[in-house]
C-alpha cells in the first residue's frame, strides 16, 4: 500500500464538503476520483498533497515514497524555454554527466593510485548515470513533449509566451518526467487534443507507479482506471474496475436504494393508515395497539430519499417542424488565416436524423467550420446551402449567445416573451437553477453554469438542426449523461464538434475526421473510428499531400486502401521490425561487454596493471558512447 486516507473530514464555515472519507491506494494502482462539480474532489486532492489541512483524519504516504501533483493551474518557470523547463527535472543527471566528463579529463593526466581512484569514481558515476536513465533521458524528454502535442520548432519557445492551456501541458510533462512513486492528476486531459490524450493513456498504463486521477473524461477513465472512488454527499465509496464497471454497479445500487426507499415509505404509510384506523375505533385495546405500532414506527431508521435519480434535470429537445431529407450540403469549402491553411475543398452532406461528430487535432479548423455554417465567419471559397424547412440551433462554447449584463431570468424572458414567470422558473429549474439563482447575472456564472443556460435556450428554440461546439465542456458527468440521453432521443439532426470520446461513442452515427486539410468519413461511433483508424491510417498518410492538393471525391475519403498500399505498408513494418531486432541485439552485446569490463576492473589482479586498466577504460568510454547512440536509435524505431 502506497497511500492511506483514514477518516478525512473538511468543512468550510458551515458547509461540510468531506466527512469521514477513507480509502487506500495500492502500489501501481490506477485510481479515479469521481463526483459532481462541487463534490469536493479537488479539496480531497489538496488535503492528500498537504496544501490544505483536514479538520479530522490522517493521510499516510508509505515510507521513502515520492509524490507528484498536477493541479488544474500548476505553476511553471516562465524564464525557461519549453525544452529547458522539462530538462530542469533531470538536473541530477546533468550534474552527473558533468562530473563524468570531469573525471574523464582527470584520468588522462593521472597515474598510479590517483588513476585507480579516478577510475573507481568514474565506474560509480557511469553506473549511477545509467541506472538513472542518463543515456535515454533526452529522447524520453522529446517523446513526452511530442506526445503532449508540442512541435519540435516550439521547443525553444519561452514559457512566458504560452497560453494557460499550454503551460498546463508543460507542467504535466514535468510531472511525468519526475517519475514519482505516486502521481496525482487533476483534470489532466484539459487542453489536450485526442492524439495527446491517447498518448497520455498509453503512458499512464505503462507508468511504473501509482496514479490518482480526477477527470470528467469517461473514455479516459475507462482506459486507465482499475478502481473508482466516488465522492457523493460528503461520503466516499470505492468500486473495483473502470468507469463503465463503476457506472453499472452504481446503477444497480441506485435501483436497490430507490426500491428500498419506496418499499419502506409504502410500509410506513401502511402502518400510519393502520394506526389511524385503530385509533378511530376508540377502544382501549385498539388505542393500545395503535400506541404499540407508533412505538414500532419510531424505532424504524428512516431511509433518506436517494438523490442520484437524475430526475432534477430533464432536457427535452423536440423539433416543432420537420426538415427536408437534405439538411446541409457543403461543396468545396476552404478557409485560411493569413498563410495558415485550415482546410481546403471540403465537401460533405448531412441528411435528416443524422448525428455527426466532427473530430480532429486542435487548430485544424473545426470550430471555424461551425462558425462559417452559422454565418459568423466568411469562407474563402466554396459554398454551403441548407435544405427545406431547416432551422438551426447553435451552441457556442464561448457562449456568445448569452448577454453578460442580464440575469438568468431576463436571458430567457427577453428571448421568449410569451413564457409565463412560472414556465421560465420551471425551465431554469430543469437545469439546476432554483430559488434566487434565477436572478444571478450571466457575467457572475462559471463556465459550466453558462453552458447549462445556453442548453436551456437551445431547448426552448425548437430547432430541427442542432450545431454544437464542445457541448460537454464544463459539464459534470451527470449533466453529460443527461445531454447524451436527450440527443439520443432527439428526432432532428445534430452536427457537433467534441473531444469527449465517451460522448461521441454514445451519440454519433457518423464521424468526420478533419485531418490533412480534408475530411475522412467513418460510418459509425468512436469505437468504430478507432478500429478503422488504427489499422489503416498509417498507410493512408502518404497520400494526404497529394490528396489535399486536389478536390477529394467523397468515395476517396472512405478510408479504402488498395492492395498495393497494403503490401508497401507491410514491407515497411517488416523492415522496421528487423531493424529494431538488430538494434536490440547490438545493445545486448555491448551491455554484456560493459558488464565484463566492470568485472575485470574490479579484479585485484588487474588493479596493478595500469596499461590494462587504461585500455579497459578507453573501451568502456567508447562503448558507452556507442550505447547512447544505439539507445536513441532504438527510441526512434520503437515509436
Amino acid at each position: 500500500m502506497i497511500l492511506s486516507c483514514q477518516g478525512i473530514s473538511k468543512a468550510f464555515i458551515e458547509n461540510t464538503v468531506l466527512e469521514n472519507i477513507s480509502f487506500h491506494i495500492e502500489d501501481y494502482e490506477k485510481a479515479a476520483i469521481v463526483g459532481i462539480n462541487g463534490a469536493g474532489k479537488t479539496t480531497l486532492l489538496r488535503i492528500i498533497v498537504g496544501e490544505l489541512q483536514a479538520d479530522a483524519g490522517i493521510v499516510t504516504l508509505a515510507k521513502d515514497k515520492t509524490l507528484g501533483y498536477l493541479a488544474q493551474n500548476s505553476a511553471v518557470d516562465t524564464t525557461h524555454t519549453i525544452y529547458d523547463e522539462l530538462l530542469s527535472v533531470k538536473q541530477d543527471l546533468i550534474d552527473l554527466e558533468l562530473r563524468m566528463r570531469q573525471c574523464e579529463a582527470d584520468m588522462k593526466h593521472a597515474d598510479g593510485d590517483a588513476l585507480d581512484n579516478a577510475m573507481k569514481q568514474y565506474t560509480a558515476l557511469t553506473h549511477a548515470f545509467e541506472m538513472g536513465g542518463g543515456y535515454t533521458y533526452k529522447s524520453e524528454l522529446v517523446g513526452v513533449l511530442k506526445g503532449l502535442g508540442f512541435l519540435e520548432e516550439e521547443f525553444s519557445k519561452s514559457v512566458a509566451t504560452l497560453s494557460g492551456g499550454q503551460k498546463t501541458r508543460v507542467a504535466l510533462g514535468k510531472l511525468l518526467l519526475q517519475k514519482s512513486d505516486l502521481i496525482i492528476l487533476d483534470e489532466p486531459t484539459n487542453h489536450l487534443d485526442m492524439n495527446s490524450i491517447t498518448w497520455l493513456e498509453t503512458y499512464l498504463l505503462n507508468y511504473k507507479g501509482a496514479v490518482i486521477i480526477v477527470s470528467h473524461d469517461r473514455y479516459f477513465l475507462d482506459r486507465i482506471a482499475t478502481k473508482v472512488i466516488e465522492i457523493d454527499q460528503t461520503k466516499a465509496t470505492s468500486f473495483q474496475g473502470n468507469y463503465s464497471d463503476y457506472a453499472a454497479k452504481k446503477e444497480q445500487l441506485r435501483i436497490a436504494a430507490w426500491n428500498a426507499y419506496v418499499n419502506q415509505q409504502r410500509e410506513i404509510k401502511h402502518q400510519e393508515e393502520v394506526i389511524e384506523k385503530l385509533r378511530s375505533f376508540n377502544r382501549e385495546k385498539s388505542i393500545k395497539r395503535a400506541e404499540s405500532r407508533v412505538k414500532m414506527l419510531d424505532k424504524i431508521e428512516v431511509l433518506e430519499k436517494p438523490t442520484e435519480i437524475r430526475a432534477d434535470m430533464k432536457l427535452t429537445l423536440t423539433p416543432h417542424l420537420q426538415s427536408g431529407n437534405d439538411v446541409l450540403t457543403v461543396e468545396g469549402l476552404s478557409k485560411a488565416f493569413d498563410s495558415h491553411q485550415l482546410f481546403e475543398n471540403v465537401s460533405f452532406e448531412v441528411k435528416r436524423g443524422e448525428h455527426i461528430a466532427i473530430i480532429g487535432d486542435n487548430g485544424t479548423g473545426k470550430t471555424t467550420l461551425l462558425k462559417i455554417l452559422n454565418e459568423l465567419l466568411p469562407t474563402d471559397s466554396g459554398s454551403f446551402r441548407l435544405g427545406t424547412n431547416v432551422e438551426i440551433g447553435y451552441y457556442d462554447q464561448e457562449h456568445h449567445v448569452l448577454h453578460s449584463e442580464k440575469t438568468l431570468f431576463e436571458e430567457i424572458s427577453d428571448e421568449y416573451p410569451y413564457l409565463t414567470n412560472t414556465e421560465i422558473r420551471n425551465v431554469l429549474a430543469a437545469f439546476l437553477f432554483t430559488g434566487d439563482d434565477v436572478f444571478k447575472r450571466i457575467s457572475d456564472l462559471s463556465g459550466g453554469e453558462k453552458g447549462r443556460v445556453s442548453l436551456a435556450k437551445l431547448m426552448l428554440s425548437n430547432a430541427n438542426f442542432l450545431i454544437l461546439d464542445e457541448p460537454t465542456n464544463h459539464l459534470d458527468i451527470m449533466s453529460k449523461e443527461i445531454l447524451e440521453d436527450a440527443i439520443n432521443s432527439y428526432e432532428g439532426t445534430v452536427l457537433y464538434v467534441s473531444h469527449d470520446r465517451y460522448f461521441i461513442n454514445k451519440t454519433a452515427h457518423r464521424i468526420l475526421d478533419l485531418t490533412g486539410q480534408m475530411f475522412v468519413n467513418y460510418i459509425g461511433n468512436y469505437d468504430y473510428y478507432l478500429e478503422k483508424h488504427d489499422i489503416q491510417m498509417a498507410a493512408l498518410q502518404p497520400s494526404f499531400a497529394s490528396a489535399s492538393a486536389a478536390v477529394p471525391k467523397r468515395e476517396d475519403t472512405e478510408v479504402k486502401l488498395d492492395w498495393k498500399a497494403q503490401k508497401e505498408e507491410q514491407a515497411r513494418l517488416r523492415k522496421k521490425e528487423n531493424d529494431l531486432k538488430k538494434c536490440e541485439e547490438k545493445i545486448a552485446s555491448i551491455e554484456a561487454r560493459l558488464t565484463e569490463i566492470d568485472t575485470e576492473m574490479s579484479d585485484p589482479a588487474i588493479g596493478t596493471q595500469v596499461l590494462k586498466l587504461q585500455d579497459l577504460s578507453k573501451e568502456q568510454i567508447s562503448l558507452n558512447e556507442e550505447l547512447e547512440s544505439l539507445y536513441e536509435e532504438w527510441e526512434k524505431l520503437a515509436e
